[in-house]
């Protein structure tokens, strides 16, 4: 298949090392806190582009969020972006939060309408007082202060999308906007993904499209995701894992093996950046961008 890549004159060789990104999300609790700065410290030394920080439906993780992106800023080489959504949130609010994220040192935004509160992957109505979209707030987030925005994309449609065509205008707008990278939703199908991406490149969008991949740590999570966000589980997937949540061990090694095989697919046909759901946890992470020959430099010895 004549794929079009993430922005790139040329496709880089096979072997050729991509650059990474990875997603966490801010604790509720004091061991998953122990957990997120636990994988933090497992995967900074990989050399990230950036990580990415998630944010609450309606703000509701507004204060922990920032908690974390200081933090990373204080303690960390890390160049954290900040996730910002605007459902259930008055404009004025949201624009603050960009105000306190520029005045954190955060200079990046990951740009999302979001989903509603508890309820996850639902149909949202926007208040008249609200930011109806993405587009909107990335042209909100722009007008502000000039970040680096990145935005979402679904290569196998979003949910409430009734065709990949409106998806893509979409997209469009959102780069009309202000949007200069697109993170893909998790998918498992890669045809899907490459047909997606000829289309975007088809229509005129030239910025990064960059693959979101998230190894599997729980097949009953994988499937509740796949349905919530409407991404295929090929066959051969589904048979490989039916059953391994009562295996983890094996479920850990086929998860690594497989997300490994994806990402060699993705960089053979010319895209360079991946971003990662870590779900905080490093262990697969690491493994598996230790397959594709990302590591952390090494330490030089003491005179």
């Amino acid at each position: 298949m004549d794929v079009q890549p993430d922005a790139a004159p040329a496709r880089p060789t096979t072997d050729r090392r991509p650059r990474v990104s990875f997603e966490f999300f801010p604790p509720k609790t004091a061991e998953l806190e122990t957990q997120l700065w636990r994988a933090v410290d497992r995967l900074a030394p990989l050399g990230p582009t950036f990580v990415s920080v998630t944010y609450g439906a309606g703000g509701s993780t507004r204060e922990r969020t920032l908690g974390v992106l200081k933090r990373m800023l204080a303690e960390t080489p890390l160049r954290p972006a900040a996730h910002l959504t605007c459902v259930a949130a008055a404009r004025e609010e949201v624009d603050q939060v960009v105000r306190d994220y520029w005045e954190a040192g955060v200079r990046h935004i990951v740009a999302l309408r979001g989903d509603p509160p508890g309820q996850l992957g639902g149909a949202y109505e926007p208040g008249p007082e609200c930011y109806r979209n993405a587009g909107e707030l990335t042209a909100a987030i722009a007008r502000i202060a000039p970040f680096e925005i990145s935005v979402a994309a679904y290569p196998e449609k979003h949910p409430e999308s009734p065709s990949i065509l409106q998806d893509i205008d979409v997209l469009k707008a959102k780069v009309d906007a202000g949007a200069t990278r697109a993170i893909t939703q998790f998918f498992l199908d890669t045809e899907a993904f490459f047909r997606f991406v000829d289309r975007v490149r088809k229509a005129g969008i030239s910025i990064p499209i960059v693959p979101g991949v998230m190894p599997v740590t729980s097949v009953k999570g994988l499937k509740r995701m796949a349905e919530i966000s409407h991404a295929r589980i090929p066959e051969r997937v589904a048979k490989v894992f039916d059953g391994l949540d009562a295996d983890p061990e094996t479920r850990s090694l086929v998860s690594a093996t497989m997300a490994s095989e994806l990402c060699k697919e993705l960089v053979s046909n010319g895209f360079s950046e991946l971003h990662f759901y870590t779900l905080n946890r490093a262990e697969l992470v690491y493994a598996v961008c230790r397959m594709l020959g990302v590591t952390a430099p090494p330490v030089e010895a003491a005179a």
